[in-house]
């Protein structure tokens, strides 16, 4: 599970920032490396790398080894959610939390025949553009077949650059055609909804920094067609940034603190609090599984404590920490978890997820069969729009 609360790019950790910088700015200088890495074998890995530059009969890529290095000092942090971002892979990252991403403009699951099945097809996207649609098989990439390359290394060859292209076969009712598309920078749907019995649907996938903006406009129509309560579905949903979390939940909540951190140093802050100023008082349910992570979580909690909702589904993940991102001077960054987090009524829920007020579980083939359930056959969206019905 990489998905986290953030607050983003934030302030640097100056001890933390300043040590891992030195390594990216040295190539093993032993003077640097004592002076600014307080690691108790430094003496040994400067032996090694004396050793490795004398008898090493292959080329050392200093920048591989650089980013090695980093990312084993934060590996060895034995943090779950810590991470080392390379300058590529942080501007990835920062792509992905402003609500945007490159690529084609859908989602996908592993067919059970071993091919690419789409499950969702993104509005104004090159997929659906070319004329993609729900349930296509994705039999090959750039003519290479899928089952023949592998699921895992065919969905790695979707992904690309900006202005890049590729071929993908599609396959629909039997037959085969070879399309080409160009990546392109979209902007990442993800908060959906419709209206179910007169009740306000909402999925919400995850949160980035246009999660908040959508979601409101769906509380606003829904609200302004009449709809006599809300189900927030929050399942496989692993997180994001907190500011996001808090915007929505604001626009929910009386006013009041939600949560506080405690760091390191046992100091404690608010981070997320409301105003009052806009509240929804209609009756709402949240529906949770065991990929409910993080900021997702802490939304949940928030409306529960509040006694706006009631939680329906199964256990949900347990991620009650916060981890900071700093972005370093040469573009890489690194993320670690800096606090636990504690809501106004309910105990950290770190390593122990949250229990749902009505447990409903799926059975192993509603579990594969996941991405198609909807109200009739989904029996944990059943009890929670009964829940909203029983208010």
């Amino acid at each position: 599970m990489n998905k986290k609360i953030s607050l983003g790019v934030s302030l640097s950790i100056t001890a933390i920032a300043i040590a891992i910088t030195c390594i990216f700015t040295m190539t093993f200088s032993q003077n640097l490396f004592n002076s600014k890495v307080n690691v108790k074998e430094r003496t040994e890995l400067n032996e090694i790398d004396n050793y490795v530059r004398a008898n090493f009969i292959g080329e050392i890529n200093e920048e591989a080894l650089k980013s090695a290095i980093s990312n084993g000092y934060i590996n060895g942090l034995d943090d779950k959610y810590a991470h080392y971002y390379s300058a590529e892979e942080f501007q990835e990252e920062k792509l992905s939390d402003a609500g945007l991403l490159v690529g084609l403009g859908f989602t996908v699951i592993k067919d059970e025949g071993g091919y690419i099945r789409l499950v969702k097809v993104e509005e104004n996207s090159p997929a659906s553009e070319a004329g993609f649609k729900k349930d296509d098989l994705i039999v090959a990439v750039s003519g290479e077949d899928v089952l023949s390359k592998g699921y895992s290394q065919s969905l790695a060859s979707l992904k690309g650059e900006e202005g890049s292209l590729v071929n993908i076969t599609i396959r629909r009712e039997g037959v085969d055609s070879e399309y080409q598309l160009v990546r392109r920078k979209m902007e990442i749907v993800s908060v959906t909804g419709r209206v179910i019995d007169n009740i306000g649907y909402i999925k919400i996938e995850t949160f980035n920094t246009k999660t908040a903006e959508q979601f409101k406009v769906l509380i606003d129509d829904f609200t302004a067609q009449g709809v006599k309560g809300f189900v927030f579905d929050l399942r496989d949903n692993g997180g994001g940034i907190l500011d996001a979390c808090e915007e929505m939940l604001n626009y929910l909540l009386p006013a009041g603190d939600v949560a506080t951190a405690t760091y390191k140093d046992g100091s404690q802050k608010v981070i997320v609090k409301t105003d009052g100023v806009h509240e929804v008082k209609l009756p709402v349910s949240v529906i949770v599984n065991k990929n409910t992570a993080s900021a997702s979580e802490l939304f949940a909690v928030a409306l529960r404590d509040a006694q706006k909702a009631v939680l329906v589904g199964t256990n949900t993940y347990g991620k009650g920490v916060m981890q900071y991102t700093t972005e370093l001077s040469d573009g890489s960054a690194i993320k670690i978890t800096v606090a636990t987090i504690e809501t106004t009524k309910t105990p950290n829920y770190d390593g122990v997820g949250v229990k749902p007020n009505f447990e409903v579980t799926l059975t192993q083939a509603e579990e594969e069969n996941f991405a198609q359930l909807d109200e009739k056959t989904d029996p944990q969206l059943k009890k929670a729009i009964e829940v909203i019905g029983a208010d």
